[in-house]
């Protein structure tokens, strides 16, 4: 049964359903791709030092991500940045949008194995609860495209 085949609760809603879905799918792509943008601003940078993690620029993050077994930090590091950096902007504005959920899916898979390690399932005991839930999200853009209002559709007429 595809999706104009699914009967609704309420009927009467269905056209309103089918205007705002575009429109509930970009916000969620945009938040997905956005919330990436404060670690990496956070491990790169600085910012918000006393939140989250000790690295604090891409030299501390190496040192931790070699602490931890990612090995070599040098390499790891500057692709985490430019996974949160770059690809979550791109994933945001459904620029390259497949592209750049790839990184940003393979950033995600790592970090709930990392938690799982770490906290198990539960978000406040640093499990994979939270980390999981952005990595389906970002699963969907990467098997679905950015949609009706992303930029690849604006600007070649298709999801890319």
């Amino acid at each position: 049964m595809s999706a104009a085949e699914t009967p609704l609760l309420f009927p009467a809603m269905g056209s309103v359903y089918h205007a705002l879905a575009p429109w509930a799918e970009a916000l969620l792509r945009a938040f997905v791709g956005l919330a990436l943008v404060p670690h990496g601003l956070r491990a790169t940078f600085g910012l918000w030092p006393s939140t989250g993690v000790g690295a604090h620029n891409l030299t501390e993050l190496a040192n931790q991500l070699d602490r931890d077994g990612y090995r070599p930090g040098k390499f790891w590091a500057p692709a985490i940045a430019l996974t949160q950096l770059v690809a979550g902007p791109l994933l945001a504005l459904g620029l390259f949008t497949r592209l750049a959920a790839i990184p940003i899916v393979i950033f995600l898979i790592v970090a709930n194995v990392e938690r799982w390690r770490v906290g198990g399932y539960f978000w406040n005991k640093t499990g994979l609860e939270y980390t999981l839930m952005w990595t389906l999200a970002a699963l969907y853009f990467l098997v679905r495209g950015g949609g009706e209002i992303s930029l690849d559709h604006l600007l070649i007429g298709r999801e890319f």
